[in-house]
């Protein structure tokens, strides 16, 4: 077990933050943690993390209570840049992680060199950028090779290169058995990492429907789409007109008559490309609008 959350409470006065949340990370994973702001990521973050006190409930990591100081040798949480100090360099707040829990000067640059980092981690971090500034952050989360990485929108202030680099090295930790869980707006990049997702709607996580969530459609661009979707629906077969482009969500059987109906009245097919109920999909169907997570 590396991670378990078990009917976790918290309120601030009044207000209900998370009302019963649970679940369990088994093994290594990328889960993604999505909901629309105040719907409690961060503060669940920094529950598991022992940072803010339940009210109710427990939280078990790598079969130790989070309370338990030396996990903290194993799991590792990238909170927001209020957590940096702009007075110190970039090596000054590696170097300060380094002698907490024994990493060598040597590991230090391995993690700034996956990163990126090289050219300005002798900068004060009051000279940083937005960008520079998480790759910071979360060259000081993976400096421990944790089992466990929290990340709380890592991909803030990334230009799309940096972006692409976090995600294949978020992909290539899972690879080195690394779990995740990252709290992000941007749901196109989770659809590229994982489909593992927790939803929190007013403090509690959304159960989904997930066969239908797994089900494959075919997305088909044609050069006569009205035509197209008539032909289709004429033999009773589900189709959803997308701008021009035509959505099945049926099983593959379908996708070999399709093609043979469309061809016999000359619709010409230009491209076939096969998808799944994204992120944002599953975002609206749940909180019924398009929104930041």
């Amino acid at each position: 077990m590396i991670l378990s959350v078990n009917q976790v409470h918290k309120s601030y006065g009044k207000e209900k933050i998370l009302t019963g949340i649970s679940f369990e990370i088994n093994e290594p994973n990328i889960i993604a943690l999505i909901g629309p702001n105040g719907s409690g990521k961060s503060t669940l973050l920094s529950i598991i993390t022992n940072l803010v006190a339940t009210d109710q409930g427990e939280v078990m990591i790598l079969n130790k209570s989070n309370k338990d100081p030396n996990i903290f040798r194993e799991i590792a949480f990238m909170q927001d840049n209020s957590v940096l100090y702009d007075y110190l360099t970039g090596y000054d707040h590696l170097q300060f992680i380094g002698d907490i829990q024994n990493i060598t000067k040597e590991e230090i640059y391995e993690a700034v060199e996956r990163i990126g980092m090289t050219s300005y981690l002798h900068k004060k971090v009051g000279k940083y950028s937005l960008g520079m500034k998480q790759h910071l952050l979360l060259t000081m989360a993976i400096l421990n090779k944790p089992k466990l990485l929290l990340l709380d929108e890592p991909l803030n202030g990334l230009d799309p290169t940096s972006a692409i680099k976090v995600r294949n090295l978020l992909l290539a930790l899972l690879q080195e058995g690394t779990a995740i869980i990252i709290s992000s707006h941007n749901l196109s990049e989770i659809d590229l990492i994982t489909r593992h997702i927790i939803f929190l709607k007013d403090g509690k996580i959304i159960k989904e429907n997930i066969p239908q969530n797994e089900r494959v459609y075919y997305e088909l661009t044609v050069d006569d789409y009205i035509k197209a979707q008539e032909i289709i629906l004429a033999e009773k077969i589900s189709v959803k007109l997308e701008g021009e482009k035509l959505l099945l969500q049926n099983t593959s059987t379908y996708l070999s008559e399709i093609i043979r109906l469309l061809s016999k009245e000359e619709v010409n097919i230009q491209d076939i490309e096969k998808k799944t109920l994204g992120s944002e999909d599953r975002y609206q169907k749940i909180f019924g609008q398009k929104g930041h997570a």
